[in-house]
């Protein structure tokens, strides 16, 4: 678990809850910086015979989409998106469900999970979506190009938090999914490592994150977490390979 993001809600904010145009136009810049950086690693792939998918199941552009035939686990019929403001507070109960289900998590977090408009003023918190019926599966929040979301995080590497499966749809592969879309995201900005915390009690977040390639950072794991125990948070590391120039085309 990790440390409250500094906040800037509250401040200039339109009433009842309305997106503040500026903020919608800033953010729907950021989706299609990510969107474009995705197409081009999608082009690359399709160029080096990936069969149209840029490398470890990067997506597609605007949005990761997991849909068609597949087995239960493999996070078929699943997209994933930017959260909308209606959607904070049942992001908020997902997140809550999410970490209470298997752990003891005190009212201080507590309140940093259910903090949604807050992080999304700052940074994109995802969303997992089942295709079908529209139900949110997860979420995951990144920080936007050139920033960072935890203290975790240097130079060149994106961090993401937050991670989190309803517990209902848990064994759909929904984790692997939000996971996979940040490297997309971190790709597209041109990190060369994604990095995260994860608390020591989480051991099925743990095997998600290593059958995906990361490795801990035992160099990194100095903040001390309360309750349950207290404890170090472990952190983790990926280093993504460098994605090299389209060759130029002949006329």
């Amino acid at each position: 678990m990790s440390a409250p993001t500094t906040s800037r809600a509250g401040v200039g904010n339109p009433p009842d809850g309305l997106a503040d145009p500026r903020e919608s136009s800033r953010r729907a810049q950021r989706v299609r910086e990510v969107a474009d950086g995705v197409a081009r690693l999608v082009e690359s792939a399709r160029r080096d015979g990936h069969g149209g998918r840029a490398p470890d199941g990067a997506a597609r552009p605007d949005e990761s989409r997991h849909g068609g035939a597949g087995s239960p686990g493999d996070g078929a019929g699943v997209t994933v998106r930017l959260v909308t403001p209606a959607e904070h507070e049942a992001v908020a109960d997902l997140l809550e469900a999410a970490y209470g289900f298997e752990y003891t998590i005190s009212e201080s977090y507590r309140d940093v999970l259910r903090d949604v408009a807050s992080r999304a003023a700052e940074h994109d918190v995802w969303v997992a979506v089942d295709d079908e019926t529209g139900a949110l599966l997860g979420t995951v929040a990144t920080p936007p190009p050139g920033r960072h979301i935890s203290p975790l995080a240097l130079d060149g590497e994106l961090d993401f938090r937050l991670l989190g499966v309803a517990p209902a749809a848990r064994g759909r592969g929904v984790g692997t999914t939000l996971t996979r879309h940040v490297l997309d995201v971190a790709r597209a900005q041109g990190a060369q490592r994604v990095v995260m915390n994860s608390g020591p009690q989480m051991t099925r977040a743990h095997r998600l994150y290593e059958a995906l390639g990361f490795r801990r950072l035992p160099e990194r794991e100095t903040r001390v977490i309360e309750g349950e125990g207290g404890g170090r948070l472990h952190a983790y590391g990926l280093d993504l390979p460098p994605v090299e120039a389209p060759a130029p085309q002949s006329p």
